[in-house]
């Protein structure tokens, strides 16, 4: 691929979008475990979950504070790589994207403050509330960005008139045919990152001392989260394919490597897809199976990539394997969710130390998956940024590629760096522990419990 300014512009907002979604998809898992537990040492009284609260909150505080710094720079490639998009887009992202700020952000940095420091402050009823608003900022911070991301992938509710997409019902460029498929599977998979982050780090603890009761409730409720969250991530996963199938049956075919359309298409289990023949090398198929799961038919007709031409297909092979690893990750992060239900019917869930070392090994891979699923999703959507509407190549700046290179060159360090002190300050806090003792003022809050 020729390394243009056009191709470094994209690469450089990939790199730094796949960085900056590691730390908003943490914020989006952990933030309601956050809120279980506070209301379960409120319900209980039993300290356990207050000592997880204040550990949890700690490394939370750390993942929000690098969400922020690390998605300030987005705003900025807007403008700066891409003053195409921003001049045709704009009177409908914008609007989008100022509610994420106004609606979103506002909330949880308004609530945060009193999340982390009203401990003694402020009382029991107001500092469960504070944790549920900045849940449920997270929340909506990630509805109004998929909100217009998913506009880029299924427009609606515009007109265009010189090249500017002007919004004519907001409701349906809010609502748009993928949102609401798309939200709730990147709000499940949040979830289900956010638990086994939670297992992962809970199994490292026990794996030193297996006796640690506060390692052993958290790792409890997040094994049995992950249970709930894979099985409903795959049943969405499933709605939100035939979703992609109806409207854009382009991606779909390279996320298959379908070259041609055909009744009773095959699962590609693995192939080295070449473009140029536009044909798999050493494929093992499954036959019947792709049309099985995208018409839940295995005589269905699925499109193929020969319904556009050569020049408007995705570059397939990036396509397809990145679909590839988010997909096995999926079943993967079942199968160790329901060997962890076995184990705890068989009252071994803590005493099998390869079982602890598998979930501490799994606890990032929920993030690898949706790196890997945006990548499926957005290269899978070239050569369109607004699809079928407008190309990348007509959004992008036209600026000299030394610019580019230089400018990607310096994230790249920055973000190596950044990258270094955050694992370094987040292994310490995991580290660190559990506090023994809770001051007297925390535990004192809940006697004022409004149910006493």
């Amino acid at each position: 691929m020729e390394l243009d300014a056009v191709f470094l512009s994209r690469l450089q907002f990939a790199f730094t979008l796949g960085f900056h979604i590691i730390f908003p998809v943490l914020t989006l898992g952990l933030a309601p475990f956050l809120v279980l537990l506070e209301v379960l040492w409120l319900r209980t009284g039993a300290e356990v979950y207050m000592r997880l609260y204040r550990y949890w909150v700690r490394l939370f505080s750390l993942v929000f504070g690098m969400g922020v710094v690390t998605g300030v720079v987005l705003s900025f490639e807007f403008g700066t790589n891409f003053a195409g998009f921003s001049r045709a887009t704009g009177n409908v992202l914008g609007p989008l994207l100022a509610y994420e700020v106004m609606m979103a952000f506002f909330l949880e940095a308004g609530f945060l403050p009193v999340m982390l420091f009203g401990w003694a402050r402020v009382g029991v009823r107001l500092h469960l509330l504070a944790t549920c608003m900045v849940a449920l900022g997270s929340v909506l911070s990630a509805f109004w960005v998929l909100a217009a991301n998913s506009w880029m992938h299924t427009p609606a509710g515009f007109a265009l008139h010189a090249g500017v997409f002007t919004p004519v019902n907001w409701w349906q460029i809010v609502f748009n045919p993928s949102l609401p498929y798309r939200f709730s599977h990147m709000l499940m998979a949040s979830l289900l990152t956010g638990a086994f982050v939670v297992a992962g780090v809970s199994a490292w603890r026990l794996l030193r001392r297996n006796q640690d009761p506060d390692a052993r409730r958290a790792f409890s409720l997040a094994l049995g989260a992950a249970a709930v969250f894979s099985v409903s991530q795959i049943v969405l996963g499933d709605l939100h394919g035939l979703q992609v199938q109806r409207d854009q049956p382009v991606k779909v075919a390279a996320m298959e490597a379908l070259w041609h359309t055909r009744e009773g298409a095959p699962f590609v289990v693995f192939a080295l897809p070449d473009m140029a023949a536009a044909t798999n090398r050493h494929a093992l198929e499954i036959p019947y199976a792709a049309s099985l799961l995208l018409k839940h038919d295995p005589h269905g007709v699925v499109l193929g990539l020969d319904q556009v031409a050569a020049d408007k297909r995705p570059p397939v092979p990036t396509v397809f394997f990145a679909f590839r690893i988010m997909v096995g990750i999926g079943f993967f992060l079942l199968a160790v969710a329901l060997t962890g239900l076995v184990l705890r019917w068989r009252g071994a869930l803590y005493s099998r130390r390869w079982f602890l070392r598998l979930c501490m090994a799994s606890g990032p891979l929920g993030l690898v998956a949706v790196i890997a699923g945006w990548v499926a999703t957005e290269v899978g959507r070239q050569p369109w940024v607004v699809q079928g509407m407008l190309t990348t190549a007509d959004a992008a700046t036209p600026l000299p590629v030394s610019s580019v290179a230089f400018s990607l060159s310096l994230f790249v360090a920055l973000y190596a760096t950044l990258l270094s002190a955050f694992l370094y300050f987040f292994m310490h806090l995991v580290a660190k522990g559990v506090e023994d003792e809770l001051p007297e003022p925390v535990r004192s809050m809940r006697r004022t419990a409004w149910y006493r």
